[in-house]
């Protein structure tokens, strides 16, 4: 046990080779039914909400059940923070924390006998089910959807998870939990909502940015909440209330995170300069050159597609889709030569890669990605 800094009740439970009891209590609970199921309707009805809308929300009441999900840590943090301040205030005073480390093995027989045991030291009581990635597993599925009947007036059940695809969404857990209470999705603003989201921000942070200093933190954080927060913060505790872009690049390091999806989406918007940005930041996050160059031949092979209905290409997949009439439309004009030169010049890179060729992988690939996403050749074929 342990108290959190808020003043809660804190019990930490961890999935450790079933040495925790509970199957007698998962048991009875299996042969009882829906016996301990709450009669009393939720605090507040059924909604989907965003982690920058929650704090109104919760003004307005607290449900039985909170689901988290997404694929932004900060928001996502800061989201279940919120509820439990509001739970705390309201008197929950008991938090229990479960970790599934297993998607097929969890510690569901301690949660519910967590949830049937009488607490000696609170009333109210949050029972919190940490799952990362987004697959609960069959076993879990089910439990998740008993678990939800469970929780009242006196028993808050919240669950955080990573992003849930459309799939998962549709299932049958998802909507349990969706109905019961309250749905927070964090997931990061886009590219071009990310300007936006860091000037509101850096006012909460009681810091005003001018357009400059604003350029220069996108690209500095871009993609890194958390960072793009550290940074405003460091501004303010420098005591720094208006800065431009001479203060965010003296107090500002390089915290660019991205994957390969942005890369491919660079290129298929023609913006040569954010492509090599994120060719650099992925270098320099060290992701091995075969999956930057696997994403870029996808891309190329999907363009492929659009253009010549009917090649008898298989395995191809792409993130951005909703890009590719727009590139194709864009690159169509080049003719098939510039995509065969594309292509060669791709597998000229996977032989560097593999040491077969001499030369360097990363510089050879930025030549590539550049050419690709500006629509012309930047060198005479070999």
């Amino acid at each position: 046990m342990d108290v959190a800094e808020g003043g809660d009740l804190v019990i930490l439970v961890d999935d450790v080779r079933g040495q925790f009891a509970g199957h007698d209590a998962f048991e009875e609970r299996r042969h009882a039914g829906s016996r301990l199921r709450w009669g009393v309707p939720p605090i507040i009805a059924a909604l989907r909400t965003t982690p920058e809308k929650l704090p109104a929300q919760l003004k307005r009441g607290l449900a039985p059940v909170y689901l988290l999900s997404g694929n932004e840590p900060l928001t996502l943090g800061e989201a279940a923070d919120a509820i439990r301040a509001a739970a705390r205030a309201a008197g929950f005073a008991e938090r229990e924390v479960f970790f599934v480390e297993r998607a097929t093995g969890g510690p569901w027989d301690e949660i519910f006998a967590s949830c049937q045991a009488l607490s000696l030291f609170a009333p109210r009581r949050i029972i919190e089910v940490r799952i990362p990635g987004s697959r609960p597993g069959t076993e879990g599925a089910r439990a998740l959807q008993e678990l939800v009947g469970m929780a009242g007036p006196d028993l808050m059940l919240m669950v955080s998870l990573g992003e849930l695809d459309w799939t998962a969404r549709k299932t049958s857990w998802v909507q349990a939990l969706d109905a019961a209470g309250v749905w927070v999705d964090a997931e990061a603003p886009t590219l071009d909502r990310f300007p936006a989201w860091l000037r509101e921000r850096a006012g909460l942070e009681g810091v005003e940015l001018d357009q400059e200093a604003l350029d220069v933190l996108v690209q500095h954080t871009e993609g890194n909440l958390l960072a793009a927060v550290q940074e405003l913060r460091k501004l303010s505790l420098s005591g720094i209330t208006r800065a431009g872009a001479a203060e965010v690049l003296a107090s500002t390091a390089q915290s660019s995170r991205f994957d390969v999806s942005q890369l491919g989406a660079a290129i298929l918007q023609g913006d040569v300069p954010r492509a090599l940005r994120v060719l650099s930041g992925l270098r320099a996050e060290g992701v091995e050159t075969p999956l930057v160059l696997w994403s870029v031949w996808q891309e190329l092979r999907m363009l492929w597609l659009a253009l010549v209905p009917g090649t008898p290409l298989s395995g191809v997949f792409s993130r951005n889709k909703e890009l590719i009439p727009a590139a194709a439309t864009r690159l169509r004009p080049l003719g098939r030569a510039f995509f065969a030169r594309l292509d060669t010049r791709l597998a000229e890179v996977d032989l560097i890669a593999k040491g077969r060729r001499g030369g360097n992988a990363w510089d050879e690939l930025a030549l590539v990605v550049a050419e690709f996403a500006g629509g012309r050749p930047l060198l005479t074929a070999a």
